[in-house]
C-alpha cells in the first residue's frame, strides 16, 4: 500500500554493494550481507518506500543471467520466462524489514539493447522485445503476488536516447503492467524533451525522471498534460559525488511542487547510487528525507 503521507520518499534502484560483516549465511546467499546493509541504511535514513538495494549484478545481467535463451550477454535461442523467481527473494527480505517496498525490474527494451543477437530466431531487437516482456511479466506477477509490494518499477533508460522504437517499447510495457494489481512506475534517465509526448502514453501510473541533473525536464513537463500520472521527482543528483545540502534539495522540490502539486510527487534520487561510497549514498538519502520533512511542514 502506498504511504498516505504527502511527498513520500523512495529510491530509484541500486545502492553500494557493501558487506555488513560476518558470514551469517553468506555462503548460501553471497549477496545477503550487502542486501542487509542496503535495506538497513534506507530504513535508518528514513526512506518511506525502500528497495532491496539491487546489490547484485548490473541491470542487464540481473535479469538476463536467469532467462532461458540467453548466455552471458548473447541471445542464443528463443526467450522464455525463468524457471523460478529472480528478484523476489531480495524483495521478500526487504518486506520482512519494512512495510513499503518497491520491486524493480529492468525494462524489456533496455534489456534488449543490452544484449547481442546470436540466433536466427529474432531478426532484430524489435522482435526480441515482446518475448522479453512476457518473461518479465511472469517476474512482475511474482512480485505483485508477494503481498506488500507498494510499487512495481520498470527501468527504461534507453527510451530517452533515440535508439529505441517507442511504440514497440510501449506495447512491451503493456504486456507487463496489464495484469499487475499494484501501482506501476517507469524510470527514464536523461533529457526527455525529444520523447515526452510518447512517454506520456505508456500504461503506467508513475513516471520517474531526473530533475536534479536534468533541470530542463522541469520545463518540458510544465508544458505537458500528465494524463493523471504521478511523477517520481528525481531531486538528488546521483551523478555528482558531492552530497547536496538539504536546502539545495528542498529548493528543487519546491520548484516541482509549484508545477505539479505536492500530491502528485514521489521524491527520490535521479538514478541509482551504486557508484557512490556507502557514506555518500547514505548522506544523500538522509538529506533527501530532511528536505522532504521541511517541505511538508511548509505545506
Amino acid at each position: 500500500m502506498m504511504p498516505e503521507q504527502i511527498l513520500p520518499t523512495t529510491v530509484v534502484g541500486s545502492y553500494p554493494a557493501v558487506g555488513s560483516g560476518g558470514l551469517g549465511g553468506a555462503l548460501l546467499d553471497p549477496l545477503k550481507p550487502a542486501r542487509k546493509t542496503a535495506v538497513s541504511d534506507q530504513i535508518t535514513a528514513g526512506i518511506d518506500i525502500i528497495s532491496d538495494g539491487q546489490v547484485g549484478r548490473d541491470m542487464i545481467a540481473l535479469i538476463a543471467d536467469f532467462l532461458p535463451g540467453v548466455k552471458g550477454q548473447d541471445v542464443t535461442g528463443q526467450i522464455h520466462p525463468a524457471g523460478k523467481p529472480i528478484t523476489l527473494p531480495g524483495v521478500k527480505y526487504a518486506l520482512s524489514r519494512h512495510p513499503a517496498v518497491k520491486g524493480i525490474l529492468t525494462g524489456p527494451t533496455t534489456l534488449a539493447h543490452g544484449l547481442a543477437l546470436k540466433t536466427p530466431v529474432y531478426r532484430d531487437r524489435n522482435e526480441l522485445i515482446p518475448d522479453l516482456a512476457r518473461a518479465l511479466a511472469q517476474e512482475a506477477r511474482y512480485l505483485a503476488d508477494a503481498g506488500g509490494v507498494t510499487i512495481l518499477q520498470l527501468d527504461e533508460p534507453i527510451l530517452s536516447t533515440g535508439a529505441a522504437d517507442l511504440s514497440v517499447a510501449r506495447e512491451a510495457v503493456s504486456i507487463i503492467t496489464k495484469n499487475v494489481n499494484v501501482p506501476s512506475c517507469m524510470h527514464v534517465c536523461g533529457n526527455i524533451r525529444g520523447c515526452i509526448d510518447e512517454i506520456l502514453q505508456f500504461p503506467v501510473d508513475i513516471l520517474d525522471f531526473e530533475f536534479a541533473n536534468n533541470p530542463d525536464n522541469l520545463d518540458v513537463l510544465s508544458r505537458s498534460d500528465l494524463k493523471g500520472k504521478k511523477i517520481g521527482f528525481g531531486c538528488v543528483d546521483s551523478a555528482d559525488r558531492e552530497v547536496e545540502s538539504v536546502t539545495e534539495i528542498k529548493d528543487r522540490i519546491t520548484k516541482g511542487i509549484d508545477i505539479f502539486g505536492a500530491e502528485t510527487m514521489l521524491l527520490d534520487p535521479d538514478c541509482g547510487l551504486r557508484m557512490h561510497s556507502r557514506e555518500g549514498a547514505y548522506n544523500k538519502l538522509e538529506h533527501l528525507v530532511l528536505a522532504a520533512h521541511q517541505c511538508r511542514k511548509e505545506l
